[in-house]
């Protein structure tokens, strides 16, 4: 009896210290930071990918070991690990892993839609972004004919909203480009709604044009609405708007950096020299600020403007004032 009893103590003594033993060495697995590196180390989590996996890949980039502690941990309290890209920081411990893994805080991603570009050049950086999901036809006019079938609209110059949006690996250009639609048919909608009542102009669609037009004249804050309101006050008066924007858009792939006298007369459904009123579509994308400009112009009898060499224009209400503006640019170059 004696002998058994000495026996039993003896089991239980070593089942204890087993059991010490192993509670310590989970607690050390616990309290221990993997080994990440010094730089952010990003982890894509495809769907489907299981908690082991995930392990087993980290133990073979030496982040951390493929060890019962992990099976221990991920049983006691079971991941719901979401899909997509995570960056893991030094520091980070086992059990903070698998709750950012199930938190779903993947990397963000940046893609800056400028204001003054024209849809062929956002298709261009939608081309060159490595990160995003290429489903338009490299070739512009596939992927022009695309967009507008899919997003129903007659033309896709103008109809894309300067800003910045944040987009996760797997993200698509198509969906940029949804989702900058979208935000400049709200946008135009609230310029449209504040609109000065006298504006000759028919639609939201119209007021757009105007303010792409807008955003290519100019890049100062403080000139839009007087830019506006030249172009208001020609088109109230049935004066051409003479805007060398146009002029070269209407030019396409043929435009060199310069534009020429005979340029302003070749006739283009985009030539404001030689037409009346507004041009056909948009000419780039205007941001706010050339939306609200065009919506509410700057009081003025301004009818000409002209660049005054410093980055600015000199707005005149004469023919013979617009000259004189121009022959002092001329003398100043």
């Amino acid at each position: 009896m004696k002998r058994l009893l000495a026996i039993t103590v003896i089991l239980g003594l070593i089942a204890g210290s087993a059991v010490l033993f192993f509670t310590q060495q989970y607690r050390h697995f616990l309290e221990t930071p993997l080994n990440l590196p010094a730089k952010a180390y990003v982890l894509e989590v495809e769907p489907g990918t299981s908690g082991s996996s995930i392990i087993k890949h980290l133990s073979k980039s030496g982040i951390t070991r493929d060890s019962w502690h992990w099976r221990l941990l991920m049983r006691l309290e079971p991941p719901a690990i979401k899909t997509g890209e995570y960056q893991l920081h030094p520091g980070m411990l086992p059990r903070e892993l698998l709750q950012w893994l199930s938190s779903g805080a993947v990397v963000q991603y940046r893609f800056t839609v400028v204001e003054g570009w024209t849809f062929t050049q956002l298709l261009q950086a939608l081309a060159n972004n490595n990160i995003l999901k290429h489903t338009l036809d490299p070739d512009p006019d596939e992927a022009r004919a695309a967009i507008t079938a899919r997003l129903a609209m007659d033309h896709p110059e103008g109809w894309f909203f300067p800003e910045t949006y944040q987009f996760t690996r797997g993200d698509s250009d198509a969906d940029i480009l949804g989702r900058a639609y979208r935000v400049m048919r709200k946008e135009l909608k609230s310029a449209w709604q504040v609109r000065n009542d006298e504006l000759p102009l028919k639609s939201p669609y119209e007021l757009l044009i105007l303010a792409s037009i807008i955003e290519k004249e100019t890049a100062k804050e403080d000139e839009r609405g007087q830019i506006a309101g030249v172009f208001i006050r020609r088109l109230k008066k049935g004066m051409r708007l003479q805007t060398d924007p146009t002029v070269i858009y209407g030019m396409g792939d043929s435009f060199d950096g310069n534009i020429r006298r005979r340029d302003l007369k070749t006739d283009t459904p985009y030539n404001t020299y030689t037409r009346s009123g507004l041009p056909p579509t948009p000419i780039a994308m205007p941001g706010r600020a050339s939306l609200l400009a065009a919506a509410q112009p700057a009081a003025g009898d301004a009818l000409y403007f002209v660049a005054d060499g410093s980055g600015g224009h000199t707005f005149s209400a004469t023919l013979q004032e617009h000259s004189e503006a121009v022959n002092r640019l001329i003398r100043r170059n």
